[in-house]
């Protein structure tokens, strides 16, 4: 009911507090002590959920829909219980009960009606709250069991609570039951300690807070993933065949306890159906004590999927759904949630210490890089996006990435965005970053991903910094978090002496920035690099170099490389992200000829024909995250019948896309590809569920861009590469008429930016 007080979107806080009521409601339902008190319980819950659900997806709804929804759900719940109510009549006990929550839904509807044209947040979280002080009453009003009677209750489903020697044997197993608690307690741990070991081994262990709580992260990951195999998949398949045999288990029951065995073979005939039916009891009476106990539930649910989970943890790498199962990655997305929330009180501590130590400037001038050979003749330099997976589908971009480093006229290399997965952490660097760029001779720089930031920026500063000035951003980070790190002084000169160490050991120039943006201007060139962070946006300071850096580079010819692609996947990514709109709109503004980003993980590219201002002057943005990390197959499987703009392409096409998955797809998860080919992974995205089918195995789609800039014409040639050198027209997907007429098929790719002609 407090939520408009303080939360900044009151109904989906409220959403998520019905979300919590509803699991909490379905879950006392399974220990409630009738089927009607069970069956109410759980329809409850699914209206609650209903509700929830609708005000979760509160910005997409109109205010009156919102009210009408929920206004409808209290409606349904109040008659459900007037039914209820008047076929019990006013003898029954629970009478008094159903009709007060009559009451109290049909009220609040009323509720609902007199103020639906006014204070809507308001309206909404009352009836929310008296929805969940309702659900409350019923949980402590409802008759329900305890784990003392779950072999009493297991017995009487069977139909033999009368037979003392039955009684007998549910009691010894669930006695049983209680004396093996600490060795189930000790073999879990067993496991949970070598799945532990298992994510150091593989994640790296090191005395940083991520280095420490990471592999944690990871085996409460595991442990999600046993009790979902239990309670979704393990126990609802042993009831189905309980279920399918439970007239055989009666009888049996009632041969075993009256026959008398004679003979040898009659005495083992009676042993084995007598181990049969108490093995069938014993899960009757641990599932009972699941469901009217939840540590038992817990429990259980761990015993039964822990072992399975393990067998998923260790052989991960062979199902192809690295975002799916693998809970090393699911730790990244706890790091994603810290690090959205600091990244520009970060960014902005670091800009101005290194300002303030007169290392650079806010100016015009601020953040300038010198690449060497960059002036008014023709020269060329790469950009290449997302490049930090550290296996095949990065490496196989390679020796691309090196010849086309090697030619004369490239002057330097720029990554824009996720230089290392998951979390950007030092100890990936060798092999993610210096590993696969060892060759390339030119200056590499880079703007961070939002995967960098998650280990406060720390060793992608260590490495693109100039030392002093990673020095002073560092320590910058670690004055404004109040010094609340595990980040020390000393800890900083490590991570710089480190970058050093390795910058020897693998000969790639890198240590050139002053901060997480950088420009490069020339008389009729503008290079400008802008960090989005996490939330795809910047912070005052970086604004005010954007705004200076722009200003001077008014009448060139300008590429703006951002961290996030305003355009990707055929949608406008800007929408319902005003901070993101901000910077798309001051790009164009300033008549930024070139929009680059990284972040989707594929090759794609939108023009746009005139600026905001009704101006003539295209904008061509381009999408250039195919660089190693795993391919984002929803732009090709989901492309919308309307993109953003009329002139498009990208790449891989549909066609290659499917080609490959049809190849490497076993039969067990054919239903989920026909469902994605089919419905588009529908209620979820093509692009999520394709993850599903992230083959680590030739063909690759990987990707970079090798960028012309010809000063004395005013012009960008934009030429796209992939494993196999050049692309070629026919490798992409794309609008008509977009390929020059005189262009074969087979031709080279080339996207020409004439600033001149505009």
């Amino acid at each position: 009911m407090a939520t408009p007080l303080h939360a900044s979107d009151p109904p989906t806080a409220v959403g998520i507090l019905l979300l919590l009521t509803a699991a909490i409601e379905a879950a006392h339902g399974f220990r409630r002590a009738t089927a009607a008190s069970q069956r109410a319980a759980w329809i409850g819950s699914g209206i609650t959920l209903a509700m929830a659900v609708v005000l979760i997806s509160a910005p997409w709804l109109a205010a009156a829909g919102l009210v009408l929804f929920v206004g409808v759900s209290f409606a349904i719940d109040g008659v459900r219980h007037a039914a209820t109510a008047i076929r019990e009549g006013r003898t029954q006990p629970g009478f008094e009960r159903s009709a007060l929550a009559a009451a109290g839904n049909l009220g609040v509807v009323l509720l609902l009606l007199v103020f639906r044209g006014s204070a809507v947040n308001w309206t909404v979280a009352i009836a929310a709250g008296i929805r969940i002080l309702g659900t409350a009453f019923n949980i402590a009003a409802a008759p329900a069991f305890t784990g003392r009677e779950a072999d009493d209750t297991v017995i009487a489903d069977l139909g033999l609570t009368d037979d003392a020697r039955m009684a007998k044997v549910g009691t010894r197993m669930q006695v049983e039951e209680q004396e093996r608690v600490l060795l189930d307690v000790a073999w879990l741990a067993a496991f949970v300690g070598t799945l532990f070991a298992i994510h150091i081994g593989r994640m790296g262990f090191d005395l940083t807070t991520l280095g420490l709580v990471s592999p944690g992260v990871a085996v409460l990951g595991d442990l999600a993933v046993a009790l979902v195999i239990a309670y979704a998949v393990v126990v609802p398949l042993k009831l189905t065949v309980r279920k399918a045999t439970r007239r055989l288990e009666r009888r049996a029951w009632q041969w075993s306890l009256e026959f008398s065995p004679v003979g040898r073979a009659a005495h083992w005939g009676h042993q084995a159906v007598q181990w049969w039916l108490e093995s069938r009891l014993r899960f009757a009476i641990r599932l009972r004590l699941a469901r009217y106990s939840l540590p038992q539930a817990l429990g259980r649910g761990l015993q039964i999927g822990v072992p399975f989970a393990a067998i998923i943890v260790a052989t991960i790498p062979v199902f192809g759904m690295s975002w799916y199962f693998d809970t090393e990655n699911w730790a990244a997305s706890i790091w994603n949630s810290w690090a959205e929330s600091r990244t520009d009180i970060w960014r902005a501590a670091m800009v101005e210490a290194v300002v303030r130590d007169g290392l650079a400037r806010e100016d015009a001038s601020g953040f300038e890089v010198h690449p060497a050979g960059v002036g008014d003749q023709p020269f060329s330099f790469l950009v290449i996006g997302d490049t930090g997976e550290g296996d095949a589908s990065q490496h196989v971009l390679r020796d691309q990435l090196i010849k086309a480093a090697d030619q004369e006229d490239v002057r330097f290399v720029v990554i824009s965005s996720d230089v290392v997965y998951p979390t950007g952490a030092m100890r990936d660097y060798e092999l993610r970053f210096w590993l696969p760029f060892k060759g390339v001779t030119k200056p590499v720089f880079a703007i961070p991903g939002n995967h960098d930031w998650y280990d406060a920026l720390e060793a992608f500063v260590a490495t693109f910094f100039e030392p002093r000035a990673a020095r002073a951003a560092m320590r910058a980070r670690i004055e404004v978090d109040n010094r609340l790190t595990g980040t020390t002084d000393e800890t900083v000169e490590r991570l710089i002496a480190e970058a050093a160490r390795l910058r020897r050991e693998y000969g790639v120039p890198t240590g050139y920035q002053q901060g997480p943006f950088f420009q490069l201007q020339t008389e009729a060139f503008a290079l400008i690099a802008v960090d989005t962070g996490v939330l795809k946006q910047v912070d005052e300071e970086q604004l005010t170099w954007l705004r200076a850096a722009l200003d001077r580079a008014d009448g060139k010819v300008v590429l703006a490389l951002l961290g996030h692609p305003p355009l990707a996947g055929g949608l406008d990514q800007t929408r319902d992200n005003e901070p993101f709109a901000a910077i798309t709109r001051l790009l164009r503004e300033h008549h930024v000829h070139v929009v680059m980003a990284g972040d989707t993980h594929d090759l794609e590219y939108y023009r746009q024909p005139v600026t905001d201002d009704g101006k003539p002057g295209a904008v061509h943005y381009f999408v250039n995250g195919g660089g190693g990390a795993y391919q984002s197959f929803g732009t090709a499987l989901a492309w919308p019948a309307q993109p953003p703009t009329a002139v498009w392409a990208f790449y891989p096409t549909r066609s290659d896309v499917a080609g490959k998955i049809n190849q490497w797809t076993p039969l067990w998860k054919r239903p989920a590809w026909w469902w994605t080919k089919s419905f588009g992974a529908w209620p979820f995205s093509a692009e999520w569920l394709s993850a599903a089918f992230d083959y680590n195995v030739a063909p690759f789609f990987q990707s970079f861009i090798e960028v012309r800039v010809e000063p004395a014409d005013g012009r960008l040639r934009l030429r796209p590469w992939g494993v196999h050198g050049r692309l070629r027209w026919s490798d992409l997907q794309m609008s008509e008429g977009l390929k020059p007429a005189e262009a074969a098929p087979d031709a080279l790719v080339e996207w020409v930016v004439d600033a001149r002609a505009q």
